[in-house]
């Protein structure tokens, strides 16, 4: 049973992920814009982290090392943000949501490099699925890509590093430092780099304490913020950068998802077979490690 919790960690993060685009469209329809409600997500995330913090850890937090891991997440946490919103200007939502998805095999890549070895059989496998997959569940074989500006392209794949790059940092274990505290300092170090690109105004000018935009912030702090970070700063180091952002291709499904039951946008068969693909996709990988460690188990 054990071997499951932590991939099933990583899914539940990456599905609180796809929660949020749609977060954000109801708080545009509310009269807000998207750097307003990305505003409130990271700066209540970030209260949120601190609220969590004192009342489990009662005391000061100290950074006493790895200082170079948890700047990298939290500057990777907020520019994954802040570049996917720019490409959602330039890209249809559809073909921003397909570039985001690169991370997938970007992710693995990176994980690979980093360890000096191949990608396996079962990666591999995956990553073809995965990307079969989402093209058929974001519904884009039928988008015009002529005249889509190169500024959409170029900020959809940074997105898509970005959130690989991240993946990645959170691999890396920083020795003293609870899940708690680490959650803290990178939700303000990622709240710190939204100030500067975002609306922190939102803050002074009292907006961020109206009912709707602060019951936005709750929403989006708690799925964007608090439970992913807790939850992958957790599970990625068990489980590993590159079968982790396969995994987390769990996101696009649950966007298609809840887009379609909030939002009642339409689902067509192909997105429904897209959706299946992705799933049989992500357990592929999963279930190839942990039949090697029942043989490692059973060897011993």
């Amino acid at each position: 049973m054990k071997l499951w919790i932590y991939p099933l960690m990583v899914v539940f993060a990456a599905s609180c992920y796809g929660t949020l685009s749609t977060m954000v469209k109801l708080a545009i329809g509310d009269g807000y814009s998207a750097s307003e409600a990305i505003s409130s997500q990271y700066i209540v995330g970030f209260i949120l982290a601190f609220i969590l913090y004192l009342i489990t850890q009662r005391k000061l937090p100290r950074l006493y090392g790895g200082f170079k891991i948890i700047l990298l997440a939290g500057l990777f946490t907020a520019t994954t943000g802040i570049v996917y919103g720019m490409s959602l200007i330039y890209l249809p939502a559809s073909l921003a949501v397909v570039m985001l998805f690169q991370f997938t095999w970007i992710g693995t890549l990176i994980d690979c490099i980093l360890r000096k070895r191949l990608p396996t059989r079962p990666e591999v496998i995956s990553l073809i699925i995965l990307f079969i997959g989402t093209i058929l569940a974001a519904g884009v074989l039928d988008v015009d890509l002529s005249g889509i500006d190169w500024r959409g392209w170029v900020y959809g794949f940074a997105a898509a590093v970005s959130f690989s790059l991240n993946m990645n940092v959170n691999t890396k274990q920083v020795e003293g430092m609870n899940t708690t505290t680490r959650l803290l300092f990178v939700s303000f170090i990622a709240m710190i780099m939204i100030a500067f690109f975002q609306s922190p105004e939102i803050i002074w000018n009292g907006k961020l304490f109206t009912e709707p935009l602060l019951f936005y912030g709750l929403a989006l702090g708690l799925l964007g913020i608090i439970i992913p970070i807790y939850f992958f700063v957790i599970a990625v180091p068990k489980v590993g950068g590159a079968v982790s952002s396969i995994l987390s291709a769990m996101e696009l499904p649950v966007a298609v998802i809840v887009s379609v039951l909030v939002l009642s946008e339409a689902l067509s068969w192909l997105q429904v077979l897209g959706i299946v693909v992705i799933l049989v996709g992500m357990c592929i990988p999963t279930l190839a490690g942990i039949r090697r460690n029942k043989k490692r188990q059973t060897a011993l």
